[in-house]
């Protein structure tokens, strides 16, 4: 049985996110400032010519679902596989929402360095106002933002976690976990079903994810693309 989650990219733009959207036809991207990714109706055969015009030179896109040449005017940056992983509504069961109750909710005023700490650590695709798209919550160590976690896309029931990082001199700490954990239970209340994206290269993180209670859903192809100046 079809799933949103089969194209949750174009579902989470054409449904609870849509006014974060630009776009038209069979094509969005998220507005510019949020995270830089685009999706299709038909994901398998994206309508690059109606994304054109929503788009210009020197930004990058994240897409997934599609394989095959570049099409006119755009050029492959990074092609490689991404798991999406679901956690089962049996094992979300006893989440607590006093996890990570220490950590601050991050607002406009901290997306200066949310951003800064993404650049740095690499979680995935973020923008200035990726903290807008949902619940963000961090840990700062002397008024600096060290670790964070929150949520990006939106479809039906299904709710995403991300953004998951820390900062690698305060790595090794559970900082981490302990955030998910609270979005975690924020979500159960919430009556959503949690998933995230992580690359399917990174083994450390699929072994995290998989002992709270995720697991592997699809592994679809995900490349980096971006307008020919």
């Amino acid at each position: 049985m079809a799933s949103l989650l089969d194209n949750i990219i174009w579902n989470s733009l054409t449904g609870a996110q849509a006014k974060f959207a630009a776009g038209t036809g069979g094509a969005r991207r998220y507005a510019r400032g949020f995270s830089p990714i685009v999706g299709f109706a038909d994901a398998r055969h994206p309508d690059f010519a109606a994304l054109a015009p929503y788009c210009e030179a020197g930004e990058h896109f994240y897409c997934s679902g599609w394989d095959g040449p570049a099409p006119a005017g755009w050029r492959i940056e990074a092609d490689a596989t991404m798991c999406l992983m679901v956690r089962a509504r049996e094992t979300a069961r006893g989440s607590s929402t006093d996890e990570a109750r220490d950590a601050v909710r991050l607002g406009p005023q901290h997306a200066s360095q949310a951003l800064e700490l993404a650049e740095l650590t690499r979680p995935g695709p973020f923008g200035l106002r990726t903290i807008e798209l949902g619940d963000y919550f961090g840990y700062l160590e002397r008024g600096r933002l060290v670790a964070m976690a929150g949520e990006r896309m939106q479809a039906g029931s299904f709710r995403e976690i991300s953004g998951v990082c820390t900062h690698p001199d305060f790595q090794g700490r559970g900082l981490a976990r302990r955030l998910m954990s609270r979005l975690l239970a924020l979500q159960q209340a919430r009556g959503e079903t949690s998933f995230l994206h992580v690359m399917s290269a990174n083994a450390g993180a699929r072994r995290l994810y998989a002992s709270m209670g995720f697991s592997n859903y699809l592994e679809p192809v995900v490349r980096v693309i971006a307008p020919i100046a």
